[in-house]
């Protein structure tokens, strides 16, 4: 509570003292652990107690859950037993989001949204984790390793120096949004600083010049890579179907093919048009248009004028794991598709054909609405040539028939061919001058559905300052017997909404 000195002489002295010691009792209310989250109404929590526990939510992650200020998917309650793909060590982090990146970003965002100088020094923390985990070729493995023994095996940057480098792990991967991620939060990160950290900016520089170095002639990017491509080994070609196509998985390596898998090359395309706004650097730009050539080159010919998940150097749709097979994919290409108006939208104003990458669209969306299913989703896989959903039976074996699925992957996908439609009939009808370059944002406004969720977050945060659920180790054997679980996910997703409100009015 304060007073305007000129309000005071209108004010006795008991009353004054009474004044002071509310104040006292609230201040005191407002910055106990145990706040009463509800100190104005039955609905709105108050500034202090939202703040408050955001910094215990925060405090209680960066103490407990880093490692080193790096993040995993999730950890036993008790703080015991910790996961990224797999079971991991306390000294170990995770790149893959939810891990580290998506940890750090969080952070970053939450503090542009609230301003509080904590979350940007949690997010220089990560940001140092990261660039301890980068490595020589450029980017970032699937994780990254402190302790002194298992880091002596990577050719991390800022390791030990050695003369047997040729010897240690130094594969960058862009599967699963790996480096992408990464690359990500530093550069945000980075320009938020307005690239006033050396460390920082070097390590971002360094890793776009690998990105640009990896890409290949045609414009594609290997899922992942340890030295830079021999551009004569990799021609210039179209997709296409071959008459003959193995229905056995080969059990071949495919880390080099031109993989749309898991968004790969998508996710390399948006990374660099945002890093050609942010460094103000037009061969960024480039770089991704030619990811968009790519994208066209590799759309496949009528009848199937679609995309595969990878494809090898013959542009032939290729086999990767033993569940991915030469196919029209109707997953990532829904993503391609949507990357291909981005490109269009973010570089009509730059080029002079940026119309090329709306001219995919003519006939992929038609082909997709011909190929979904009487459900309205879409299979993940369609056979080349007869257009039949693929489907794996429990046993890896190709049917058409999807009774007898694994579950661990998505062989049905949502359609959203209708926003894609939508969009793409704006953008044809709209003119060049009046494209935006991006979709416009509606500032978020405090109301009582946001009051009542930030108190429930508030209420569900334990005495440490940790968000607990119900929850299964997933790398843990069947075995295990955790039933309490701390996940990231659930971290970035509740901070977010706690710096949200503190951002609003």
């Amino acid at each position: 509570m304060t007073l305007h000195h000129r309000h005071l002489k209108h004010i006795d002295r008991y009353q004054f003292r009474l004044i002071l010691l509310l104040a006292a009792i609230n201040f005191v209310a407002a910055s106990g652990e145990q706040t009463d989250v509800h100190a104005q109404d039955s609905s709105a929590p108050s500034r202090q107690a939202v703040t408050n526990g955001m910094h215990r939510a925060v405090s209680f992650f960066k103490t407990h859950v880093s490692a080193h200020g790096g993040y995993v998917f999730q950890v036993s309650a008790d703080l015991t037993k910790r996961e990224g793909e797999g079971q991991v060590t306390a000294t170990t982090a995770w790149i893959e989001p939810p891990g580290t990146p998506a940890v750090g970003l969080a952070f970053l965002r939450a503090y542009r949204q609230c301003k509080d100088p904590v979350l940007l020094e949690a997010a220089k923390e990560t940001a140092e984790a990261l660039r301890q985990g980068q490595l020589e070729s450029g980017g970032w493995d699937n994780r990254i390793e402190f302790a002194t023994r298992e880091r002596a095996k990577y050719a991390y940057r800022t390791g030990i120096k050695t003369n047997h480098k040729d010897k240690l792990r130094n594969t960058t991967t862009f599967d699963d949004n790996k480096s992408q991620s990464a690359i990500r939060f530093l550069m945000e990160l980075d320009d938020e600083l307005n690239q006033t950290v050396p460390p920082t900016h070097e390590a971002v520089m360094y890793a776009l010049d690998s990105v640009l170095k990896s890409q290949y002639p045609n414009g594609a990017w290997p899922q992942r890579f340890t030295e830079f491509p021999d551009p004569a080994q990799y021609p210039v070609i179209k997709a296409s179907i071959p008459e003959q196509w193995s229905k056995e998985y080969p059990g071949k390596k495919y880390g080099d093919f031109y993989t749309l898998n898991d968004n790969t090359i998508c996710d390399l395309i948006e990374l660099l048009l945002d890093a050609a706004e942010i460094y103000q650097r037009p061969d960024y730009r480039d770089s991704a248009c030619r990811g968009g050539d790519f994208l066209i080159l590799a759309q496949l010919p009528e009848p199937q004028p679609g995309w595969a998940q990878q494809y090898d150097k013959d542009m032939h749709p290729a086999w990767a794991r033993k569940f991915e097979p030469p196919a029209i994919t109707g997953g990532e290409s829904q993503r391609v598709m949507r990357t291909l108006m981005r490109l269009y939208r973010r570089t009509v104003r730059q080029t002079d054909n940026a119309e090329r990458f709306l001219k995919p669209l003519d006939s992929a969306i038609p082909y997709y609405r011909r190929s979904e299913l009487k459900n309205g989703q879409l299979a993940r896989f369609y056979e080349l040539h007869t257009n039949q959903p693929l489907f794996f039976t429990k046993e890896y074996k190709l049917t058409h028939s999807s009774k007898d699925m694994p579950s661990h992957y998505a062989f049905l996908i949502s359609s959203k061919l209708d926003s894609i439609e939508r969009e793409f009939k704006t953008l044809r009808t709209t003119s060049a001058q009046k494209t935006p370059r991006q979709a416009s944002t509606t500032l978020p406004k405090r109301t009582d559905a946001l009051d009542s969720k930030v108190t429930a977050i508030l209420n569900s945060l334990d005495n440490r300052g940790a968000w607990v659920e119900t929850g299964r180790l997933r790398y843990h054997g069947p075995d295990d017997t955790t039933t309490q679980v701390i996940r990231s996910d659930t971290f970035v997703t509740n901070l977010m909404s706690l710096a949200t409100w503190l951002g609003v009015e």
